[in-house]
């Protein structure tokens, strides 16, 4: 099964990096290896704790670097989104799959020179949700 490269930043501002090889975003829970493949500590991670998955090239980054806030453009047959976390943050991406059903939806960044491969954002941590344009009434989709 294929490991991913990870940061988690759950709804209280913690923020972890890791590996995981379970996480599926039909699932309430995954598993996080605390250091990366070679390391020794395994977390049990619930979804709903936290405000968002990201799925990075490198644990560092460019701490100097601000991902560009509007969108490039659209990379063939899909939704543009835009996302206003809880504490303020916006992401702006792209998607093809948008399930109400899930606890969140995925996105690959707007910015392709962003360090985030994609960004799974869970709904109940979002303040407000545009696809296409259109708000989403997010009462409606939070479990």
């Amino acid at each position: 099964m294929p490991v991913n490269k990870i940061v988690i930043h759950d709804k209280n501002g913690k923020i972890l990096k890791g590996t995981t090889a379970d996480f599926l975003p039909k699932k309430p829970m995954f598993h996080l290896v605390i250091g990366g493949l070679h390391g020794d500590e395994v977390k049990e991670i619930l979804i709903d704790t936290l405000k968002a998955v990201f799925f990075v090239k490198s644990y560092t980054g460019d701490k100097s670097y601000n991902d560009l806030k509007g969108f490039a453009e659209s990379p063939g047959a899909v939704k543009k989104v835009k996302a206003v976390f809880n504490d303020g943050e916006i992401i702006f991406g792209y998607t093809n799959v948008i399930n109400f059903d899930q606890l969140g939806l995925s996105i690959v960044p707007a910015d392709p020179k962003s360090n985030n491969e994609r960004i799974f954002m869970v709904f109940s941590s979002l303040s407000a949700l545009e696809i296409e344009g259109s708000p989403i009434d997010l009462q409606k989709i939070r479990k």
